[in-house]
C-alpha cells in the first residue's frame, strides 16, 4: 500500500477514481455492459441470495444504461459514490471484478454513509474486496470528510462478516427485518468504522 495512489480527478466534475497497485475503483461507464454482463451472469447464483431480487430484465443493456444514468446522478447530487472495482492490468483492459457503493451519505450532524460491496463468484476468496475497501475507506474519511461508515450484513453471511471485521469494522447491534434480500425481509447486523478508528 505504501506505493498506492489516492486521488481525485478534476478533469470532469463528475469523475472520481481511486488506484493502487493491485486495484481501481472508478465510476461505471456504459463500456463497462460487455465485462459487467459477464461478470453478473455468470455469478447470479452466487450474488442472489444476499442481494434484493433481480428484476427480468436486470442483466440487459437498457437496463445497464439507465443504472449507468443515475448513479451518475446520485454522484453529483451528493447522495452516493457508486464504484466499479477492476484488477489493474499493465497496458491492456482491467478486469472487472465486482462493485462497491458508498450510499446514503449523510451530512449535517451525521456526516455519515453506508457501504456495499458485491464480488464476482471466479474472484471471490482472493483478498480483492479488502483491497477495494483500503483504497475506498481513506477516501470517505479524507476527500469525502465523514465521520462514521456504517455496513449491514446479514448474520449468516461469514465471509462479509469476516472481511468487515478485518478492515477494523466493529459490530453495534443487530436489525430485525432490516432489508428485504432476494424476496424475503432479512436480519442484519450493523456494524460501523469511525474515523478516529483509522488514526494511526
Amino acid at each position: 500500500m505504501a506505493r498506492s495512489v489516492f486521488r481525485f480527478l478534476s478533469r470532469q466534475s463528475d469523475t472520481v477514481e481511486l488506484a493502487g497497485d493491485r486495484h481501481l475503483l472508478r465510476l461505471p461507464r456504459f463500456q463497462d455492459y460487455r465485462q459487467w454482463y459477464a461478470l453478473r451472469s455468470e455469478s447470479r447464483r452466487f450474488l442472489e441470495p444476499w442481494e434484493p431480487t433481480w428484476r427480468n430484465d436486470e442483466l440487459t443493456e437498457s437496463a445497464f444504461r439507465t443504472r449507468v444514468i443515475r448513479n451518475e446522478q446520485e454522484f453529483s447530487s451528493g447522495q452516493a459514490v457508486p464504484l466499479l472495482v477492476f484488477a489493474r492490468a499493465a497496458g491492456g483492459e482491467a478486469t472487472l471484478l465486482g462493485g462497491l457503493t458508498i450510499g446514503y451519505i449523510r451530512r449535517g450532524a451525521a456526516q455519515c454513509c453506508m457501504i456495499g460491496y458485491w464480488m464476482g463468484e471466479r474472484h471471490a476468496g482472493q483478498g480483492h474486496m479488502f483491497g477495494a475497501l483500503n483504497l475506498a475507506i481513506p477516501y470517505i474519511f479524507s476527500s469525502l470528510q465523514l465521520h462514521r461508515i456504517e455496513a449491514a450484513c446479514i448474520p449468516d453471511n461469514t465471509r462479509s462478516i469476516r472481511l468487515l471485521e478485518k478492515a477494523g469494522f466493529r459490530q453495534e447491534g443487530y436489525l430485525r427485518e432490516y432489508l428485504k434480500i432476494n424476496g424475503e425481509w432479512r436480519d442484519h447486523v450493523m456494524f460501523s468504522l469511525l474515523a478516529a478508528d483509522r488514526q494511526p
